[in-house]
């Protein structure tokens, strides 16, 4: 167990000594309450209010105190006044430190600088904070710590809050959209006896009543997919996807995904619908078709650029990777990969590394190689090929989506050949292949990246930006932030940086 420090130890005490004052440091029920926010949408000087929030930041002066209250919504000035209070309620007000939770009814006024204001005239403390809020101008820097202590950085953070009330926004505007369009929400196993849908590392678990190991999903369209043939035509599922992979800005081996499906629709559809959604979120949350990402305009007008996956790598490289040595060429540009790597595998990267780059501008790339796309179908022209897109923003894939292949017959032997070249865990299910011989409609099917596609409405650089508890690696505790000299008692509360 780590060391309290001095300013820790004195919190404790404090929390004893309420409790021999006959004060609960940890209260009980205080409702109704009004939101700050609502307090100043309906300020009227003498209106009575009930509030509850944490305090933030304190200036004394003598027999009377101002201080900061915070609430999920808003920030109020309050006053407290020894004349109302009296001497023992104003001594115990002023024991209270930054950070404890409290209960207040008070009346408004305007105070002298014509700021809007609570009176006190009673409160409770209803949770005694134990540790010290980081310094107001210094704050937590290091990036890693504000995730590993994520109450600290939502508590002192608007910017850090008001970005995951974006995240919960654009979710509910999905679904809003979905549900519109007819699509119903339906749920499919998270724990799945074989990892399909998806070529990724699956994590693996172990069920003991059935004494058979499972896997967490990489992906739901296996699943999704049985219903279509159960005659579920417009369905979505909005969840998480779980891979056994690295972690990036751009990747976190937990994260949640938008996957649906329409029968008698095609990947064209799913263009048409996924512009349509898009552009609407980014027009809902800033009120144009041009947000900013990083340090560059994206612009969402529709019609997007639709390039060929063949197409795009030629004008790049000059080379015509269709008929050539593509592991040569690959080494030519300096692409490492491992000898025993496939080749098919080789050019994804290869296409990672010379196109995705200049991918800023909303953009569909199609026409992909079929032994990248096993679920999918191929083109009546040219069945090398199939009706597939990748959705790139910002130089990030933000969504896949494929007329879907239905033909069981030529699926087992698609799956088949996957199974020949990945091997490991990689197994066919035969229940899905079932599934399909019972015919499943022509269908367009659409996966979008939630986080990544927050991060892009939000203007967040990290993935771990736009999710609450992003995975980390493991490290020693990590010791609070240190007070600051003063301990905090200044005007504007505190902030991370």
């Amino acid at each position: 167990m780590p060391q309290d420090s001095e300013h820790v130890r004195e919190r404790k005490a404090k929390r004893e000594a309420c409790l021999k004052q006959g004060m609960a440091p940890y209260g009980e029920r205080f409702l109704p309450i009004e939101s700050l926010q609502a307090v100043l949408d309906r300020f009227e000087e003498g209106r009575k209010v009930r509030i509850a929030g944490r305090l933030m930041a304190r200036r004394s002066h003598g027999k009377s105190t101002f201080c900061d209250l915070k609430d999920e919504t808003a920030k109020v000035q309050i006053y407290v006044k020894q004349e109302t209070l009296g001497p023992e309620g104003y001594e115990q007000f002023s024991n209270l430190d930054l950070g404890d939770i409290v209960g207040l009814e008070g009346s408004l006024f305007l105070s002298k600088m014509g700021e809007r204001t609570v009176k006190i005239e009673k409160f409770t403390l209803l949770s005694k904070i134990l540790q010290v809020l980081p310094e107001k101008w210094h704050g937590l820097k290091d990036v890693e710590t504000r995730y590993r202590q994520r109450s600290v950085d939502l508590m002192v953070n608007d910017e850090v809050r008001q970005a995951f009330r974006r995240r919960s926004q654009i979710v509910r505007q999905i679904r809003q959209f979905l549900d519109e369009r007819g699509f119903l929400e339906v749920e499919t196993p998270m724990m799945q006896p074989i990892p399909g849908g998806a070529r990724a590392r699956p994590f693996v678990t172990h069920h003991e009543a059935l004494g058979m190991d499972l896997y967490l999903r990489v992906a739901p369209e296996l699943y999704l997919k049985r219903l279509l043939v159960g005659g579920m035509e417009k369905i979505y599922e909005i969840n998480r996807n779980f891979r056994n992979e690295g972690l990036s800005v751009r990747h976190n081996p937990e994260f949640t995904m938008l996957e649906l499906y329409q029968a008698y629709a095609d990947y064209t559809d799913m263009m048409n619908l996924t512009e349509e959604l898009i552009s609407g979120l980014a027009q809902s949350l800033h009120g144009a078709e041009e947000l900013v990402f990083g340090d560059r305009a994206v612009h969402f007008k529709r019609p997007w650029k639709r390039i060929s996956f063949y197409e795009a790598l030629r004008e790049k490289t000059k080379v015509d990777w269709r008929r050539a040595d593509i592991k040569k060429e690959a080494k030519k540009l300096g692409i490492e990969f491992a000898p025993a790597d496939e080749a098919i595998d080789v050019l994804n990267s290869v296409f990672g590394e010379v196109v995705e780059p200049d991918l800023w501008e909303p953009t569909f790339v199609i026409d992909y190689p079929a032994l990248l796309t096993p679920l999918a179908k191929p083109k009546e022209d040219d069945p090398e090929l199939v009706y597939r897109f990748e959705l790139y923003i910002g130089k990030m894939e933000i969504a896949n989506a494929f007329s879907e292949l239905n033909d069981p017959v030529i699926q087992r032997e698609r799956l088949e050949k996957q199974v020949e070249i990945i091997g490991g865990t990689k197994k066919i299910d035969e229940d899905f292949l079932t599934a399909l011989e019972f015919a499943m409609p022509p269908a367009g099917g659409l996966g979008i990246g939630i986080d990544r596609l927050v991060m892009i409405l939000t203007n967040r650089s990290s993935i771990r930006e736009v999710i609450l508890f992003p995975q980390l690696r493991l490290s020693p505790h990590l010791n609070p932030p240190p007070a600051s000299a003063g301990g905090g008692e200044e005007e504007g509360g505190v902030l991370l940086s």
